[in-house]
């Protein structure tokens, strides 16, 4: 019997959707080892032989590059790679590039093994899904009109959500989120979001104790699935927010919205590494699952969740033209569509917030980030959260 390939990745994957039908294509048994983001990190960084496949975001490829945890990647064998998004492969193909680890910057594999944006027939992590984030209102606990009202990360500090307000505990998201918010309502100024200074990551983490402290922060999250729970139980008002969770509480009839902050997005860019160890039939299954995955079908029951993918040309075929025009083209709803289970989650005559693929990518302020004092705004972070468990501000909901 053939050993399955074994993928270690986070959330972001949305592997149960995805697993039989892969299964079924490709011929083969596929092992997914879901993991947190940090956890993932390590485990691809120290322990590379438990794995075939990295599935992450390119803001955390440097550590397992840096341990030559993984091995380049030829594009010659990537059907698609002639067929892929520019915001993947170049560096300010669209109007607004944005700060911090855009994908490009660290792509191809240099011949002194550097990454940098000079293409070469070597990659580093294959471009797949990516999306551009910010934060949610639940508009059943509001009367805000959150495309009018709603303008700006600073939303983030009004007294009027005091208490309602929760940031994702991961700090190359979380600490950005706020961080942005802090800048825009003139709480602090900084050289550069993307690579902030030790003095300017004190000064955001001095903020952060504060608002722990006077109970303007409500817990913490780390799973998707948390804010879902806690905007359907009125606990939230206002949170840091991933598409599938929108898309989630749209299905079940809450009244969520996305907003479009003047700053711009924070956008992040997911994708596939291959294990340093694999050789032979191993890498050949290896590379059988990333030109699956960028085929289309995979690409089209993300779209559902609201995830773009690196190739989206190639999904037109596996989803109705509503969805495209909605999903993709920013059009209102023709009618209403479904979420990746097939529950109707968009209404139709709904336009989706920010407005198409091209609008929203065009509009990024910073991608999420490895700044070069990484570790010391983890440290920061640790201490942030170790304050909201001590006041009861940390849950995890299983």
């Amino acid at each position: 019997m053939t050993e399955p390939l074994r993928i270690l990745c986070t959330e972001i994957l949305p592997w149960r959707l995805l697993k039989e039908q892969a299964e079924a294509d490709l011929g083969f048994p596929i092992e997914f080892q879901e993991q947190d983001f940090i956890t993932a990190q390590r485990t691809a960084a120290m322990s590379p032989e438990s794995y075939d496949v990295y599935d992450q975001c390119f803001h955390n490829l440097d550590i397992v590059w840096h341990w030559r945890a993984i091995q380049p990647i030829d594009i010659s064998r990537i059907e698609t790679w002639d067929e892929m998004s520019g915001l993947a492969r170049t560096v300010g193909t669209y109007g607004r590039r944005g700060v911090g680890d855009a994908p490009a910057t660290r792509l191809f594999v240099q011949p002194d093994a550097t990454l940098s944006e000079n293409p070469t027939g070597q990659i580093s992590m294959l471009p797949t899904v990516h999306n551009f984030d910010s934060f949610a209102i639940n508009k059943d606990v509001s009367s805000v009109d959150v495309d009018r009202d709603v303008t700006s990360w600073s939303e983030l500090l009004e007294p009027r959500w005091h208490g309602r307000v929760a940031l994702v505990d991961e700090p190359a998201i979380g600490a950005f989120d706020l961080t942005m918010a802090l800048v825009a309502a003139r709480w602090m100024t900084v050289r550069d979001i993307g690579n902030m200074s030790v003095a300017e990551i004190d000064e955001m983490s001095g903020h952060a104790m504060e608002l722990v402290q006077s109970g303007h922060l409500a817990p913490f999250w780390r799973r998707a699935s948390e804010p879902v729970e806690r905007f359907a139980s009125g606990e939230l008002a206002i949170s840091s927010i991933w598409s599938p969770s929108v898309v989630t509480m749209k299905a079940m009839g809450l009244k969520v919205r996305q907003a479009y902050p003047e700053e711009g997005y924070r956008a992040w860019h997911g994708g596939l590494c291959l294990a340093r160890h694999l050789d032979g039939g191993r890498l050949d299954m290896a590379y059988d699952w990333l030109n699956w995955f960028l085929d289309g079908w995979a690409g089209a029951n993300m779209a559902r969740q609201g995830y773009y993918i690196s190739v989206p040309e190639r999904i037109r075929a596996h989803l109705a033209p509503e969805e495209w025009d909605y999903w993709y083209d920013g059009k209102p709803a023709a009618r209403d569509l479904p979420d990746p289970q097939g529950r109707i989650a968009i209404r139709a005559g709904e336009v989706r917030s920010g407005g198409s693929y091209r609008a929203r990518s065009n509009h990024i302020a910073i991608w999420n980030t490895t700044m070069d004092e990484h570790n010391f705004l983890v440290r920061r972070w640790d201490e942030i959260i170790a304050l909201a468990k001590s006041r009861g501000l940390r849950r995890r909901i299983s």
